[in-house]
């Protein structure tokens, strides 16, 4: 069972899903973010704690992991969540802002990973989780920037897995290939919401393979799951 949970890039969306799914489940869940402010509402709803970080320093996130140390103790599960869309012609693309897309999201899932590593490997068991997107498996025109962050996200996690998965530490990498719907619709009910004809991926339903993922078996580990839309525009 899940005791501890991090939500690093917590939002409204999959994440603040993900978070309430873990803690029905039983886990204290931490969230990261640089405006945690937003989060309150997701904090108090789920009796869990916020902390400011920026991802990308290296410092920030040190400091993250050192203070959940002391007030939550090992962490069972860890979810890298930010990432940065950028889109334009390459010609015309900010080098400063395409340096900040890749350092999002894909530095900061390393610094994050690397925190993580250090403490599951020494409790013995883990899963580090990373959500990425279409881009992460097919470059679009116009998109070489969110491209470059998606697809070396997909590389790390693919070496994590390969290293960290004999010391019992699940990696898994979850493909987001569609837009997702704004939350708030009951997935049992079917209560009207804009998302009615099921065209964008449900963020509780996102939840719902997360947490089928993380509690899989280690001798059918899963390191990669493409979630899609029923019906797809693209």
């Amino acid at each position: 069972m899940t005791k501890n949970a991090l939500i690093v890039g917590a939002g409204s969306g999959n994440s603040a899903s993900f978070a309430r799914a873990l803690a029905r489940q039983g886990a204290k869940v931490a969230l990261a973010a640089r405006n945690i402010e937003k989060l309150d509402p997701l904090t108090s709803d789920i009796d869990g704690i916020s902390i400011a970080c920026d991802a990308t320093d290296a410092e920030q996130v040190a400091a993250l992991f050192e203070q959940l140390d002391q007030s939550m103790g090992t962490l069972d599960v860890v979810l890298y969540n930010p990432s940065a869309f950028i889109a334009g012609p390459v010609a015309e693309l900010d080098p400063a802002k395409v340096h900040q897309s890749l350092m999002q999201t894909a530095f900061g899932a390393f610094l994050v990973a690397q925190q993580a590593a250090k403490r599951m490997q020494q409790a013995g068991s883990g899963a580090i989780f990373f959500t990425g997107a279409t881009a992460s498996i097919k470059g679009f025109p116009n998109f070489s920037s969110f491209a470059m962050g998606k697809f070396a996200l997909r590389g790390l996690t693919q070496s994590l897995a390969r290293e960290l998965g004999p010391a019992n530490i699940h990696i898994a990498h979850f493909i987001i290939d569609g837009g997702i719907a704004s939350p708030g619709r009951d997935l049992e009910q079917q209560t009207p919401a804009s998302n009615t004809d099921d065209s964008m991926l449900e963020p509780d339903a996102i939840a719902e393979t997360y947490m089928a993922v993380l509690n899989q078996h280690r001798s059918a580990w899963s390191l990669e799951v493409d979630l899609r839309p029923w019906k797809e525009t693209f």
